[in-house]
């Protein structure tokens, strides 16, 4: 089913790096983030790519704490997919502990950087940095659950 959800396939205009977009263009990740693309650093780390543009911004015109935390919560997906051994689709973050560091600007590309700190059976321990080159924005950590595909029975079966 996720499959049939995401976008996964390489960049054609970012050498090196894969799509991280839901086919549907009209929820959350396309409506309100815009392209997203991933790939694993030679070190090892995933890294999410969002281009914030200025309908990211706040007032104070630097990208607005909501869109960080947003890619700092898809990043924790990409991670589990490109390093663990979750599929991304059908999980839900637990916990979610930011600290910002610095802000971030508008037309330049925004990075999730992270890494698996331990997984379980059922959770994914991550942490990781939002960073725009060499300028930090926030440092995180997250743990995700791992769901099991709906057998079908329950208050939302169809």
């Amino acid at each position: 089913m996720a499959q049939d959800l995401f976008e996964h396939g390489p960049d054609p205009d970012n050498p090196g790096w894969n799509h991280w977009n839901l086919k549907d263009e009209t929820l959350f990740n396309g409506a309100v983030m815009g392209k997203l693309i991933t790939r694993v650093d030679d070190d090892g780390k995933a890294r999410l790519r969002m281009f914030p543009e200025r309908r990211h911004e706040n007032l104070q015109g630097i990208i607005h704490g909501a869109v960080t935390l947003s890619l700092i919560d898809i990043a924790l997906f990409t991670t589990m997919h490109t390093l663990g051994s979750g599929n991304a689709g059908p999980s839900v973050t637990l916990e979610l502990s930011t600290q910002f560091v610095g802000g971030g600007k508008a037309r330049t590309p925004l990075d999730a950087v992270t890494e698996i700190v331990k997984e379980t059976g059922k959770l994914v321990f991550v942490r990781g940095l939002v960073e725009q080159g060499e300028h930090r924005v926030a440092s995180f950590s997250g743990i995700v659950r791992k769901m099991r595909p709906s057998s079908g029975t329950g208050p939302n079966a169809s």
